[in-house]
């Protein structure tokens, strides 16, 4: 999911409840490598991969379509791997809650395996506030998709 990121300071960074896009969205997608916790698959460090962190660090989001595309369409999808720091209780969902900035615009998405490979699909452009839960762990990030 994701072109790019920005900060959460709430619920929005921006004009709540105004329809008008914040300007808090950054980018902070990186190319460094990938720290060691999250290179496993692949054959080297991951340099180049663009990536996500999350705001506690504790999971990432390896972005293999970037940047990623909102649409409609359900067959539309970004692969997204998505790599906990933490340990994970095997078989428990990972849960995105995602809320369009300066919108309601919300939707759920549940990753049933939990964090690992998935196909994420937004519906609309903008940047996106993501609430993560998996494993009795919680954090958040934020991405642009376009």
């Amino acid at each position: 999911m994701l072109a790019g990121g920005c900060s959460m300071d709430g619920p929005t960074a921006g004009a709540q409840g105004t329809g008008r896009p914040s300007d808090a969205c950054v980018s902070n997608v990186t190319r460094d490598a990938l720290p060691t916790w999250a290179r496993a698959g692949f054959s080297d460090d991951g340099s180049g991969v663009p990536h996500v962190f999350s705001e506690h660090g504790d999971i990432i989001a390896v972005l293999f379509k970037y940047p990623p595309v909102a649409s409609p369409d359900l067959d539309v999808s970004n692969k997204i791997l998505w790599v906990s720091r933490l340990p994970q209780q095997p078989m428990q969902p990972l849960t995105i809650e995602a809320m369009l900035d300066g919108t309601t615009t919300s939707v759920v998405r549940e990753i049933a395996t939990g964090p690992g490979p998935s196909s994420v699909n937004l519906p609309k452009a903008g940047c996106w506030h993501l609430r993560l839960s998996w494993s009795g762990h919680a954090d958040a990030m934020t991405l642009r998709f376009t």
